[in-house]
């Protein structure tokens, strides 16, 4: 009888139950909040899903997560940059570049949406944050997870990734709820009424040209982002140069996901009780929540100027499609512009500015690495 008595209690004793602390089952609910927003409200589920269900993981066995666990492996790729990276790839095949093309003038609302970046990196100086961490939260300002990802690790910042990583890639899941009060409080109806010229048709030698001469200058002037701007332009050159349809498919689909799949599980499963329930962690979200606001409102309100000078042609809630969410920030670009004329069609315009996000993101990752010697 005693035999029994000790095996149950013994069993019972090994039951991840009786080992949970209060900051575990915190975790565990925030993570089913995630998950119903993934499922139930898909929000970006491809990105939301996997994420909360490491944070799950992580949060029931602990364990997963260190050497020897499944997702400690998962989480190399992540520090050694290599899940970004490929990240990117997909992009580039996933992306047409031709808005951006047919109008550079979206580069400036790409630019102007990095003000959000560069505000939040004195932000958290101002808060105490050390100049390398202060620049890995900054960059979730650019709503991009992958770069976020990707500097943190190449500043060290490693204890910093898993708050960053998870507020950057919420953010990015997120967007349809953060940026149209901002849009809407910083535009007139009749401003989110204008409806642009069509663009021009890009050639096809101008479409393969461009990730080439891309790759030449930004890596030139950058060569520590060639990791991150080399892959998003290779990838768009499997696409454009038509040669290539296997790798294209293989990019855009298959390995994108898989990707997908093994960064957003280990992404989700930095987010251990003990690592996430901080006051620091708070800060992180907070000032994240604030650049990625500020972003969408400099991108806005560069796109007001632009309007002006324009003679009223250009729309300026193609301005917040500046942050690096791509594609969802055109989506939501679309979206607010047809609340006001449902025949008003913004989408290709603000693929413009958003792609030119995702390499200003880049660039600004660059450009710390640069500052800190990387």
């Amino acid at each position: 009888m005693d035999y029994i008595a000790n095996t149950f209690s013994n069993l019972i004793g090994q039951t991840a139950f009786c080992n949970l602390s209060w900051g575990n089952l915190a975790m565990v609910g925030v993570a089913c909040v995630f998950l119903y927003l993934a499922i139930a409200k898909q929000y970006e589920p491809l990105l939301l899903l996997p994420i909360s269900f490491g944070m799950l993981l992580v949060n029931i066995y602990p364990p997963i997560m260190e050497e020897g666990g499944l997702l400690y492996y998962f989480f190399k790729l992540d520090e050694w940059t290599i899940l970004p990276s490929l990240i990117f790839l997909g992009v580039g095949a996933l992306t047409d570049f031709g808005p951006l093309i047919a109008n550079p003038k979206s580069f400036l609302l790409g630019a102007a949406a990095q003000f959000g970046v560069f505000g939040a990196y004195i932000v958290a100086m101002l808060l105490g944050f050390g100049a390398a961490a202060a620049a890995a939260i900054a960059i979730i300002g650019g709503a991009d997870g992958p770069t976020s990802i990707y500097l943190a690790m190449k500043l060290g910042q490693t204890e910093l990734m898993g708050p960053i990583a998870v507020a950057a890639y919420s953010y990015m899941a997120l967007v349809p709820i953060i940026q149209p009060p901002i849009m809407r409080a910083l535009t007139t109806k009749e401003e989110r009424s204008i409806k642009m010229e069509q663009l021009r048709t890009v050639s096809k030698r101008e479409r393969i040209l461009f990730p080439i001469v891309s790759t030449i200058v930004i890596c030139g002037l950058l060569p520590s982002t060639t990791p991150l701007v080399g892959m998003l332009m290779l990838g768009n050159l499997f696409r454009e140069s038509g040669v290539v349809r296997q790798l294209t498919d293989t990019a855009s689909n298959a390995l994108m996901y898989i990707v997908v799949i093994l960064l957003g599980t280990s992404v989700g499963a930095t987010t251990s009780a003990e690592a996430f329930l901080k006051w620091q962690t708070l800060g992180i979200v907070l000032i994240g929540l604030v650049a990625f606001g500020f972003g969408t409102a400099s991108g806005v309100l560069f796109g007001k100027i632009m309007c002006k000078a324009s003679g009223g042609k250009i729309n300026p809630l193609i301005g917040a499609a500046g942050v690096s969410a791509v594609p969802m920030a055109a989506r939501v670009a679309q979206k607010v512009g047809a609340e006001e004329d449902p025949t008003n069609f913004l989408l290709m315009h603000a693929m413009g500015p958003n792609v030119a996000g995702v390499i200003g993101t880049a660039v600004a990752a660059g450009v710390f690495m640069a500052i800190f010697g990387v």
